[in-house]
């Protein structure tokens, strides 16, 4: 099985920020996690993240929010997919 692209998304708002998320499903778990699937996902605006998830090597699934990072655990890509839109519900309302 190689590499398969499951999910290539832009969402534009209206206060200028946009969310990108890639998302692919691969033959085995990527060192630091058990899923199968490898993603990266950006909200915020060209040279500024203000919410992310992504999985790296070593440190595993990781949700970036601002400046900081937490570990995050992925279920599965609908999970991921909500919890990012819920993450920048939180941090929008703030």
């Amino acid at each position: 099985m190689e590499a398969e692209l499951l999910q290539r998304d832009r969402f534009d708002f209206d206060d200028g920020t946009f969310v990108e998320m890639v998302i692919w499903r691969v033959p085995s778990p990527v060192h630091g996690s058990r899923h199968h699937d490898t993603y990266r996902v950006f909200h915020g605006r060209p040279g500024k993240r203000l919410v992310g998830d992504d999985h790296k090597r070593q440190k595993g699934d990781r949700r970036h929010v601002q400046d900081r990072e937490d570990p995050y655990s992925c279920k599965d890509v609908d999970t991921l997919v909500r919890d990012v839109f819920a993450a920048i519900e939180r941090r929008k309302s703030k």
